[in-house]
């Protein structure tokens, strides 16, 4: 296995693309990243090689996002617990776009895990489906597949 520096060296670029594909924010994404590589380094005697070392670092800094993501959704329970008061400049077709993509994101949260970040890699990260299959440890065939039934099911909950 390589060393830590060059582990980093070799690694950093990508994963933080990978990550940035997710959040769509830099400051969380370098935050991300470091902490990917942080657990990377703790638990080095774990990589097993039975993949790509980018694909276990992709693997941990999934799971670091969706902790990231448990904190926020904590965060906005508490904040709607004890709602500020509104602001008088909100216009009604903001109100209307916070609520299709609130109902996006709800029909999002419905579809199962690997079909929520098939999704998420092609939408917002903009990964081919053979990156995808990689990324995954899947075949480019099962990515295709995977993100049409999605985006079926995602058109059928919009429609109903």
């Amino acid at each position: 296995m390589q060393d830590n520096e060059e582990l980093y060296r070799e690694y950093s670029t990508q994963v933080y693309k990978f990550v940035f594909s997710f959040c769509h924010n830099h400051l969380l994404a370098e935050e991300i990243t470091q902490e990917t590589f942080y657990r990377a380094v703790k638990s080095i005697h774990k990589y097993d090689g039975t993949c790509k070392v980018y694909v276990w670092l992709c693997q941990i800094a999934k799971h670091v996002w969706y902790q990231e993501l448990d904190k926020q959704n904590k965060r906005k329970t508490c904040e709607l617990e004890d709602p500020p008061f509104s602001n008088a400049n909100s216009t009604e077709s903001q109100f209307i776009l916070a609520q299709d993509k609130m109902e996006l994101f709800k029909q999002l949260h419905l579809l199962d895990p690997n079909t929520k970040e098939v999704l998420y890699l092609r939408l917002t990260g903009e990964f081919s489906f053979r990156e995808i299959g990689e990324i995954l440890g899947r075949d480019e065939t099962w990515a295709r597949v995977t993100f049409y039934r999605g985006k079926q099911k995602l058109m059928k909950g919009r429609s109903s």
